[in-house]
């Protein structure tokens, strides 16, 4: 902690300590000047006396959350950290919390972050919690995600991951068309207060149809994926203040589309339709038709997001720039917390700078949190 010929006591209580906290970081970081810091702590010492909280300035907002994106060990894209823009979307609703006033701040968000395909690693940050007034909250994981259907065979059409937050919006009266990728709906709740869904416009959920550049054939499978992730269901944990919808926007890698979400047994499980149309033996797994597969099925995913202009990385570029940051942030005198199940790629995951090195996935404030409340016939965790 910075220390000073000024400084006053510091301040008492939890949400103080972490104030306070954060605000000496955002000194010792060379981002704010120490005497500004210094009348800020008495600033929100007498604002929490007065009120039990504090508003945080727009440039603590932007730099605390920014840090909290370095402070994350789930995410391999913090190199970018210092770029991450922030919208200020705490007036969002009004006095009133009017939802549908906060589900068009989402959707300007998505418009926001896809930017014509040059997609933008973009948060937007809205109606913090309050004592006696907790925030309002999604219940999407992520805002784009694709409906699944649970048949009467047991079988899943669509995500299976989605089945019981589809059959909850369902029970709300959203109806899809029933396809493999039905876009869901938002569903806002403020808590004490009845859920509502939106359904999201088209122009707010750009996709991406998968070809492959060899292969003519791979195109009749269908397959596509939304543009970018939108991650929903995060606390913001900020100087003592909690933002329970905060939806974080970047690009993806290859491999968390081509190795994961479309290839996933539990998820679309699409690598024996791209085996067979490879004409890869797959009664036995000595063929390794898996892994002929699940490469061709993110070079697919690569080769179409490439085609189609729109921002993606692959995992040996994006592990490449995780290793740059660690070395920063160790000349800079700080650790590099990381989860090195959540770094390591899905595929070829030997063949990348992360695969010898081990992190310890510290958790340190600000950061990002899961939700600790479970809204009623919500995702799973």
């Amino acid at each position: 902690m910075m220390k000073g010929p000024d400084l006053c006591a510091p301040l008492a209580g939890p949400v103080a300590a972490e104030a306070e906290s954060l605000l000496r970081q955002l000194a010792a970081e060379g981002h704010l000047a120490v005497e500004a810091v210094e009348r800020r702590i008495r600033d929100v010492a007498d604002r929490l006396a007065a009120t039990g909280t504090y508003r945080q300035s727009a440039e603590e907002l932007l730099l605390g959350a920014r840090i909290a994106w370095r402070n994350n060990p789930q995410c391999i894209g913090k190199f970018y950290w210092k770029g991450l823009e922030v919208r200020d979307c705490r007036d969002a609703g009004g006095a009133g919390g009017e939802e549908g006033e906060l589900f068009e701040a989402l959707v300007e968000h998505l418009r926001s972050a896809w930017n014509g395909g040059r997609i933008r690693m973009l948060l937007s940050a809205f109606p913090p919690s309050e004592p006696g007034r907790p925030g309002p909250r999604v219940w999407n994981g992520q805002l784009i995600r694709y409906a699944g259907y649970r048949q009467h065979d047991g079988s899943v059409l669509g995500d299976p991951e989605t089945v019981r937050f589809t059959e909850a919006v369902l029970r709300l009266g959203w109806r899809g068309r029933g396809t493999e990728y039905d876009v869901l709906p938002v569903v806002l709740q403020w808590p004490g207060r009845e859920p509502r869904w939106f359904d999201l416009p088209a122009d707010a959920v750009p996709e991406v149809r998968i070809s492959h550049p060899d292969y003519p054939w791979f195109e009749g499978l269908g397959l596509r994926w939304h543009a970018f992730p939108t991650i929903s269901d995060q606390v913001l944990e900020l100087g003592g203040l909690r933002y329970p919808l905060a939806p974080f926007s970047a690009w993806y890698t290859c491999a968390e589309i081509g190795a994961r979400n479309l290839s996933d047994a539990n998820r679309y499980d699409k690598l024996p339709a791209v085996a067979r149309g490879m004409g890869l033996d797959t009664s036995r797994d000595r063929s390794l038709w898996r892994d002929r597969a699940v490469l061709e099925l993110t070079a697919a995913v690569l080769h179409s997001y490439d085609q189609a202009g729109v921002s993606i990385i692959d995992h040996h570029f994006a592990t490449k720039q995780f290793v740059r940051h660690e070395e920063r942030e160790q000349r800079s005198g700080r650790g590099c917390p990381a989860d090195w199940s959540a770094i390591a790629p899905a595929i070829s995951g030997s063949t990348t700078p992360v695969w010898q090195r081990r992190y310890e996935p510290t958790r340190v404030l600000p950061n990002f949190a899961p939700q600790t409340d479970s809204w009623p016939f919500g995702e799973a965790a």
